[in-house]
């Protein structure tokens, strides 16, 4: 949900990231709507902002993936291709971590190389004079959490647009909730989130939507295992009839009708149970001892 949080201020406020990243204060800037949706590219996760000069490449993520390393070299490779321009990529780290962060992909005969920003080593200040970039100073590196907290709480107070304080309120809490405790959260903030925001509405059906996707796959995999062993127990049900009718002799239609109808362990069972067969009158008891 946090890296959707910073899709969404990279979205609506690309001039503000391009100030930071890039130095440039140019208002002629735009998100890029692409096409990255092949493997192992996620669309859904990267924000693509398009300078006069270049294209910004932001990557948000709290835990590091250890496939990214070839994923940024995949979306470069795709970008330049389609853009032939300066492609500037940025992994940003939401939370601190002990796991080292490569900011490079390397082999023998190849190298790429794209920054990595560890948000908690960042000096907070510097979101200060960026309002939309507020979010972040609460996970800058500081020695005292709390007066963090609240010089940012201060900050956003001053914000005279009482739709955009709202929303960046909110998702400063949501941010916070990676460092802080809720009991600080809630001190700090006591007008608490805004659950009726734009925002806070996008992140619940961006959560709705991948919960969505996440069960129809879920139930696409469990429907194809179903169906692998629905296929192999009418296999089975096939082979055992077949061997029963060799012993036998032909299975009377109620006979086949409780055959069909046996699960695949039963099947297995009856498929043993049947080299000792010799008469029909033998098949009968078998099923009334199943049925005891």
């Amino acid at each position: 949900m946090r890296d959707n949080l910073c899709k969404y201020l990279a979205e609506k406020y690309p001039t503000a990231f391009t100030q930071w990243l890039l130095k440039d204060s140019s208002e002629n800037v735009s998100i890029l709507k692409t096409e990255l949706n092949l493997e192992p590219i996620r669309a859904d996760s990267v924000t693509l902002v398009q300078t006069q000069n270049c294209i910004l490449h932001l990557e948000f993520q709290v835990e590091p993936e250890p496939t990214l390393p070839l994923r940024m070299l995949d979306y470069w490779l795709r970008l330049y291709r389609n853009h032939q321009c300066e492609i500037v990529q940025v992994l940003i780290l939401l939370r601190q971590t002990r796991i080292t962060v490569p900011d490079r992909f390397e082999l023998p005969t190849t190298t790429h190389q794209y920054r990595v920003v560890k948000l908690w080593e960042e000096d907070p200040k510097q979101f200060f004079r960026i309002p939309a970039l507020l979010p972040f100073a609460v996970l800058g590196k500081t020695k005292n959490e709390a007066a963090l907290l609240q010089a940012v709480a201060d900050q956003i107070d001053q914000i005279e647009s009482d739709q955009t304080r709202q929303e960046l309120s909110t998702v400063v809490q949501l941010l916070a909730g990676l460092q802080y405790s809720k009991e600080l959260i809630q001190t700090i903030f006591r007008e608490g989130m805004m659950r009726e925001s734009v925002i806070y509405q996008e992140i619940l059906q961006e959560g709705e939507r991948k919960g969505l996707e996440q069960g129809l796959e879920q139930g696409r995999q469990e429907g194809q295992r179903e169906g692998r062993q629905e296929g192999q127990r009418a296999e089975a049900c096939t082979l055992i009839l077949r061997l029963l009718t060799r012993r036998v002799g032909p299975i009377p239609d109620s006979f086949a009708t409780q055959i069909n109808h046996l699960s695949l362990e039963q099947i297995e069972t009856l498929g043993e149970a049947l080299l000792d067969f010799s008469t029909m009158n033998d098949l009968e008891q078998w099923f009334q001892a199943l049925n005891q």
